[in-house]
């Protein structure tokens, strides 16, 4: 732990040096210290007593995918999730991003090794609520979110924070899945893509990792690939949005006439949207049809599922085999200059990726007359 602590203290002072507030990056630094003082190895855990079942059987299970990915998968584990760690708040930590009203140019906070980012993390809810208030007066839209787990890129051993024991298994093994991905490839600078590239192995990894132990019609196998084809269903709805939007923010109109028009497309993309998942209340997004929108809740939910049908095709291009998939965008992504650039497009109208495409695209026509 004293390493630990060293690496810390470290990678806070050189932040001090590159100009960020050293307010932010203390009590960051103090949280992430907290976080891997409490690491116990779930082994250890796993030997206590008063271990309830449930809790056991998903404790084994990470370990499970810790052998899968590493074997599997061929990501780069470490030490991740190897270990446990208790966290007693409700919320780890607020997510802020920040949007004009009027484009699609987020604003970004610069990080040490990580380049620019379209959001910044906060331990303090209070912290963020002010900085997204200040933002706001600015005139940017903002948006703030929970977030249960994040990845330190292997710059340290991250343990399963204890709250993400609630989460089923199906869900539970996508965020490993999605954290160790992080540890394997982040091309600094590219949120939506490393966002995006993690989503598609946290998903399409539970269903490998369930149908090969379990069974493809066992039930978390079915659960898993129901999940994956909504990502994709959502992927598509959110695209389109995003390009309707982009559409009308360019045309030479006033400003208070794009706002006025937003809001129809905003409307009428959530009457869309609830025609889609009717029948399916149990769609992981069914609550986007009653989401307040705005350009920063839009482009928070892009960052996760942009392009996730040409995901998909590179997964069919190279034999349905994940591993492969993965190495081939680790061998292009990091010298593309669009890493998205390293991804087929799907191959046709139709397919799994577009099955929103035709709900989403009414919502564009919107955006094609003033």
């Amino acid at each position: 732990m004293a390493a630990t602590f060293t690496r810390l203290v470290g990678a806070c002072l050189l932040l001090f040096l590159c100009g960020c507030s050293p307010g932010y990056y203390i009590r960051a630094a103090y949280e992430e210290g907290r976080i891997l003082w409490r690491r116990t190895p779930i082994a250890t855990v796993l030997a206590e007593d008063g271990v309830t079942p449930e809790v056991r059987r998903k404790l084994e299970m990470v370990l499970e995918l810790r052998d899968f990915a590493a074997t599997d998968l061929r990501l780069n584990v470490g030490g991740s999730y190897a270990s446990y760690s208790q966290v007693d708040r409700p919320v780890l930590l607020h997510v802020l991003s920040a949007v004009p009203k009027t484009s699609f140019e987020p604003y970004t906070w610069w990080f040490p090794f990580v380049g620019r980012m379209p959001y910044k993390g906060f331990f303090d809810g209070n912290a963020a609520r002010e900085e997204a208030g200040s933002l706001a007066a600015q005139g940017y839209d903002t948006h703030i979110r929970p977030a249960g787990a994040f990845s330190t890129l292997g710059w340290f051993d991250d343990p399963l924070l204890g709250r993400l024991l609630k989460l089923d298994r199906v869900s539970l093994a996508d965020v490993v899945l999605h954290e160790l991905l992080h540890n394997t490839l982040f091309v600094p600078g590219s949120v939506a893509f490393n966002e995006s590239l993690a989503n598609f192995v946290g998903k399409r990894g539970a269903i490998e990792f369930f149908t090969r132990r379990q069974g493809p019609e066992s039930p978390e196998a079915r659960a898993a690939r129901r999940e994956w084809r909504e990502e994709i269903e959502f992927s598509g709805a959110m695209m389109e949005l995003t390009r309707c939007l982009r559409a009308l923010y360019a045309e030479p109109v006033p400003d208070a006439e794009k706002l006025s028009r937003r809001e129809q497309v905003f409307a009428q993309s959530r009457r869309q949207w609830a025609e889609t998942v009717t029948g399916t209340p149990q769609h992981r997004y069914a609550s986007f049809s009653r989401t307040r929108l705005n350009n920063a809740v839009i482009l928070q939910s892009l960052l996760y599922v942009t392009d996730m049908a040409r995901f998909e095709e590179l997964y069919q291009r190279e034999g349905k085999d994940l591993p492969r998939a993965i190495e081939a965008v680790r061998a292009a992504a990091p010298d593309a200059e669009d890493p998205f650039d390293a991804l087929p497009e799907p191959a046709a109208a139709g397919t799994s990726g577009n099955v929103a495409g035709s709900a989403a695209t009414r919502s564009y026509e919107l955006c094609e007359r003033p």
